[in-house]
């Protein structure tokens, strides 16, 4: 699933981290989705967070009509969380009651990660989570008791990662890292490039580039801490930074998507992928064969006598 190798854009991107750029967690500098901010997809609001002299200033604000419903000033510098390259954004649990913000790096790796945790929809303070090493955020789980993030792993390559679990009960980084259990031992390598969840915030879906190998879904059950990794054979990967994810079909799929057009789709209850494309023939072959199947029997009945289809009633 995730094959050695680093594209080339990886080198050249990992060549220009300035020190004196801002972003948020993510190992690239200059991705920062704070304006934009994140919400439910069905909530009627929107959490941003707005640099502040000496601070940082988080609003929640109406989505239809921009009206400030609420707005915290806290010490720091903190940021929404983006979670894939296509400025996807993060840190709003499932039952929308927490706010996940992340301290925006200067470089890549960084010594020491930070986390703001806050309660919503009042924009109370509920803790600071700190780190050793260079992480950035991943998801949430639905209720807000465990956060998801990303390690990286090697300071020259950011492609190399580990999934971690971290229980904000008792503040505490689970040891052991969150793994396909097809294969716990593969290493995890790739970009993260679109991101879709489900209503209910429980199912994270990242699409990842592979890290020069075969680039993949990293799905994640957020509620019971498990994960599978589904690759994307065929993916043409001159391609791949224009695929973006979504969730269809009502969420039993997860759709693949180049602009308009869609790849692929995957079964949300079964994981498995699907060719978009060969879809739409489907109906056309089922129409098909029903038509000759009633050919068929229309020519299997003319063959018939009549007096085998109706009976004698001659005395």
């Amino acid at each position: 699933m995730r094959r050695a190798g680093i594209a080339g854009l990886v080198i050249a991107v990992s060549a220009a981290f300035v020190p004196s750029a801002a972003a948020d967690g993510l190992p690239v500098l200059g991705v920062d989705v704070g304006s934009s901010g994140v919400a439910a997809p069905e909530g009627v609001s929107r959490y941003v967070t707005i640099p502040s002299t000496g601070g940082t200033l988080v609003e929640r604000i109406r989505r239809d009509g921009g009206q400030v419903l609420a707005a915290s000033l806290f010490r720091g510098t903190f940021t929404i969380p983006a979670v894939a390259y296509d400025a996807s954004a993060g840190g709003l649990s499932g039952d929308r009651h927490t706010l996940v913000l992340i301290e925006p790096r200067t470089s890549f790796p960084r010594a020491t990660t930070r986390l703001l945790v806050l309660r919503t929809p009042s924009l109370r303070y509920r803790t600071t989570v700190t780190l050793r090493g260079d992480f950035s955020f991943d998801a949430i789980s639905p209720g807000g008791t465990r956060l998801y993030l990303i390690q990286y792993l090697s300071a020259t390559d950011p492609t190399r990662y580990a999934v971690r679990s971290y229980d904000l009960a008792v503040m505490r980084l689970d040891p052991k890292p969150v793994v396909d259990p097809r294969d716990p031992a593969e290493k995890m390598r790739g970009q993260p490039l679109s991101r879709a969840t489900s209503a209910d915030g429980r199912w994270a879906y990242t699409l990842y580039d592979g890290g020069g190998g075969t680039p993949f879904v990293h799905a994640l059950d957020t509620a019971r801490g498990a994960a599978r990794c589904i690759d994307l054979d065929g993916l043409d990967r001159a391609r791949l930074w224009r695929l973006t994810l979504h969730m269809t079909g009502a969420g039993r799929s997860v759709s693949v998507v180049d602009a308009t057009r869609t790849e692929l789709r995957i079964d949300t209850a079964t994981l498995s992928v699907e060719s978009a494309r060969s879809r739409p023939w489907r109906p056309i072959v089922a129409l098909a064969s029903a038509a000759v199947a009633l050919i068929a029997l229309a020519m299997l009945l003319a063959r018939r006598r009549p007096g085998r289809l109706v009976p004698d009633l001659a005395p």
